[in-house]
C-alpha cells in the first residue's frame, strides 16, 4: 500500500505504476534553502493554496527555475497543520479532475514548512518572526477568505479581538491581521526591509482590503504609542511595502467519496478525509477542476518567483481589475447563484446534474451568452467568449467537482448587486440597450426571491444558507404561502442597498415581481415559469 510520506515517496517504481506524477527536485535541499534563506510565506493552508498556487511553485522547482519552497502558516484552524500537513510531511496528493473523468494525479511538495500562527505555541511563532525579520523574504500570500480581512462586525464597530488587539499592541495579537501587522513591525524594527503582501482571496480588490486591514491597526498602535510613527511611513511607501491585486479562479471543493475510493483502488492508503473541530473538511488528497486563473497585479518591491513561467499572469493594476470584473459580473459568477437558487428550488445538490437540465442549462446560457457578452469588459488577456465557453463546457458540467448549489447560495443578498446589478448597470448606460428587455437575469433575482420563502418547488420546506440579511429579507415574505397574489416582496426590490441600481425606476421591478408571483402560483411553477421565460 502506498502512503503519502517523504520515505515511500522515494519507491518511485510503485508510484509511476499507480499514475502518480512525483516531485522532479532535491525536497531535502530545497528545505535546507528554505531554512536558511526564506522568500515566502503563505497564510491559509486550505485547498486551493495546496492544490493551485502551491502546485504553481512545485512547477518552477521542477524545472529548475526556484531553489526554496512555500513556508504555509495557518492562523485559523490549527488542526490543518496537526492531522493534514505534518503526518504526511508538508505533502498533498493533487487529483484533477476533468469532465471526462480523467484523473490527473500529482505528489505536491513544493511546500517544505508548516507552523501556525499561534501565539501559545512558542517554537512555531518565533519561527513566524525569524522569516519575516529575515531580509531574504520576498512576500506574504494569502487564501484566508474575505472574513479573514474583516475587522468590524455588521454593526459597522470593531470586533472584540480587534479592540483588544489594538489596545495590547504588537505584542500577542490574536486577530490574523493584527498577527501579519506585528509580523511586518518586527520586519520593520529588523532593517526596514521591503516585502510585498499578496491576497490570493477570491474578492473584489483583495490587496486594498488587506492594506486597509493592516494600515488600519498600525494606526491604532501608532495613536497609542505602541509602535514608532515610522511604521506607518514604512507600510504607506510602496517602495518598501506592496499590496498588488489579484484576481484567483479555480475550484477546489471538499474531498470527494469517489476521489479517494478510486485512489484506494489504485494502492493509495490512508487518504481517509478529515473534518476538524472547526468544521473544516479536508484530506491528504485535494480533489480539483483542471481549470485555473491567477491574474496578479506585477508590485513586488524585493522579487518574486518566476510564477509567470508556471502560467500565473503579472499584469498591471487596471488589467487585474478587468480580468475580475468579466468573472465577477458577466462571466462565471452570475451563472453560479442563477443555478444557486434555482437549483435548491428545484431540489439539485450538485451544479454539474444542473447542467444535465435543459432548462437551467438555457438559463445560464442565456445569462452569459445572451445578456452578458454584450457589455463584458474584455481584458485584453482573456477572451470573454472562450471563458465562458470553458466555464459552461468544461467546468460546471464536471461531475467530478461535487460543488453544490446549497453552497454557492450563501450571502446571496451579498452578491446579487455585484453579480447582477453591474450587468443592469452597463445596460443603463448604453443607449442602444434597454434593461427592460433583459429577461434570465430577471428572471434569477425572482427566483432568489422565491428561494427566500424557505419552500421548494414541490412545496415542502428548503433549509436555506447562511445570509447576513436573512432574517429581514424573510421577514418582509412573512406569512407568503404558495397561491398568494400579495406580499412584501417589492420592498426588497425597492432595496438599492442590494441591487446598486433603482429597479423598478429603469422597469425591472414589475417584471421581477410578475416572475416572482408566477413561481408563486404552487407546486411545480418555479420550473414551469423558467421554462415559459426560457423558451
Amino acid at each position: 500500500m502506498l502512503r503519502l510520506s517523504l520515505n515511500h515517496i522515494s519507491d518511485t517504481s510503485a508510484w509511476t505504476a499507480a499514475g502518480v506524477e512525483l516531485p522532479r527536485f532535491d525536497i531535502a535541499q530545497v528545505k535546507r534553502n528554505t531554512r536558511s534563506k526564506p522568500e515566502w510565506v503563505h497564510f491559509g493552508a486550505g485547498n486551493i493554496f495546496r492544490g493551485f498556487v502551491a502546485n504553481a511553485h512545485q512547477k518552477l522547482l521542477d524545472s529548475g527555475k526556484a531553489d526554496t519552497g512555500i513556508i504555509a502558516a495557518e492562523s485559523f484552524d490549527f488542526e490543518m497543520i496537526d492531522k493534514v500537513y505534518k503526518p504526511y510531511d508538508n505533502l498533498t496528493l493533487l487529483v484533477l479532475m476533468n469532465a471526462r473523468g480523467e484523473f490527473q494525479k500529482k505528489v505536491v511538495a513544493s511546500i517544505v514548512e508548516s507552523i501556525t500562527a499561534d501565539k501559545y505555541r512558542e517554537a512555531d511563532y518565533d519561527r513566524l518572526i525569524e522569516i519575516f525579520e529575515h531580509p531574504s523574504l520576498q512576500m506574504a500570500s494569502f487564501t484566508i477568505t474575505e472574513k479573514g480581512y474583516s475587522l468590524t462586525g455588521p454593526d459597522g464597530h470593531f470586533l472584540g479581538i480587534v479592540e483588544k488587539d489594538m489596545e495590547a499592541g504588537p505584542v500577542q495579537p490574536i486577530h490574523v491581521m493584527s498577527i501579519v501587522a506585528s509580523l511586518a513591525y518586527r520586519r520593520y524594527l529588523k532593517g526596514r526591509y521591503p516585502m510585498t503582501f499578496v491576497s490570493m482571496d477570491n474578492c473584489s480588490h483583495n490587496g486594498d482590503k488587506l492594506k486597509h486591514a493592516v494600515l488600519t491597526i498600525a494606526r491604532e498602535w501608532a495613536k497609542r504609542g505602541l509602535v514608532e510613527p515610522g511604521f506607518i511611513n514604512y507600510l504607506e511607501d510602496e517602495r518598501n511595502i506592496s499590496f498588488p491585486l489579484s484576481m484567483i479562479d479555480k475550484i477546489t471543493p471538499r474531498p470527494s467519496e469517489t476521489v479517494q475510493a478510486a485512489l484506494l483502488e489504485q494502492g493509495v492508503g490512508e487518504m481517509d478525509v478529515i473534518v476538524t473541530s472547526k468544521n473544516t473538511y479536508t484530506a491528504p488528497f485535494v480533489n480539483a477542476e483542471i481549470s485555473e486563473y491567477l491574474v496578479i497585479e506585477d508590485k513586488f518591491t524585493n522579487g518574486r518567483p518566476r510564477l509567470e513561467e508556471a502560467g500565473i499572469i503579472f499584469t498591471d493594476r487596471d488589467t487585474v481589475n478587468k480580468v475580475e470584473t468579466m468573472k465577477v459580473t458577466t462571466c462565471l459568477n452570475p451563472l453560479h447563484t442563477a443555478l444557486a437558487v434555482s437549483g435548491c428550488l428545484l431540489g439539485f445538490t450538485l451544479i454539474a446534474d444542473e447542467m444535465k437540465d435543459d432548462t437551467l442549462r438555457r438559463f445560464v446560457e442565456t445569462i452569459g451568452y445572451t445578456e452578458g457578452l454584450p457589455v463584458v469588459v474584455d481584458p485584453g488577456i482573456l477572451n470573454p467568449k472562450q471563458f465562458l465557453d470553458e466555464v459552461l463546457q468544461e467546468r460546471f458540467s464536471n461531475p467530478f467537482i461535487p460543488d453544490t448549489p446549497q453552497r454557492i447560495a450563501t450571502d446571496t443578498s451579498q452578491k446579487v448587486g455585484i453579480r447582477f446589478g453591474e450587468t443592469i448597470k452597463s445596460y443603463i448606460r448604453r443607449e442602444d440597450l434597454d434593461p427592460a428587455e433583459l429577461t434570465a437575469i430577471p428572471l434569477a433575482i425572482a427566483a432568489w426571491c422565491r428561494y427566500l420563502l424557505g419552500v421548494d418547488d414541490e412545496g415542502q420546506r428548503l433549509a436555506l444558507s447562511p445570509d447576513p440579511l436573512l432574517e429581514t429579507l424573510q421577514g418582509h415574505l412573512a406569512g407568503v404561502k404558495l397561491g398568494d397574489k400579495v406580499s412584501g416582496v417589492r420592498a426588497i426590490l425597492e432595496d438599492e442597498n442590494i441591487f446598486g441600481v433603482p429597479l423598478y425606476a429603469i422597469g425591472l421591478g414589475e417584471k421581477i415581481e410578475r416572475m416572482f408571483y408566477e413561481m408563486l402560483e404552487g407546486p411545480g411553477d418555479v420550473r414551469t415559469t423558467l421554462e415559459k421565460y426560457l423558451k
